[in-house]
């Protein structure tokens, strides 16, 4: 009889510790999914932020570009007027 008490209990305890690993197993592949996502929204951020300042700077240097085109038109024309 205690035997088979002590096997039934065996037994039920295994099971759970199946059930613990499996819960664990799960528990770790959500943390790394988790990981994963966040990295990829960060990397997806960075490239945005990055994309922004390159457009930005090639705005600025556009501008500087046809500042610096009209300020030396206007000073060859009063050399030449002048």
């Amino acid at each position: 009889m205690a035997s088979l008490r002590m096997r039934q209990s065996l037994s039920h305890f295994e099971e759970e510790f199946r059930q613990d690993m499996e819960q664990e197993r799960e528990r770790s592949q959500l943390a790394v999914r988790e990981v994963r996502v966040r990295s990829r929204k960060r990397g997806i951020e960075r490239r945005r932020k990055r994309s922004s300042m390159r457009y930005w700077m090639l705005v600025l240097g556009l501008l500087a570009t046809a500042v610096g085109v009209t300020v030396a038109m206007f000073e060859t024309l009063y050399l030449i007027l002048g």
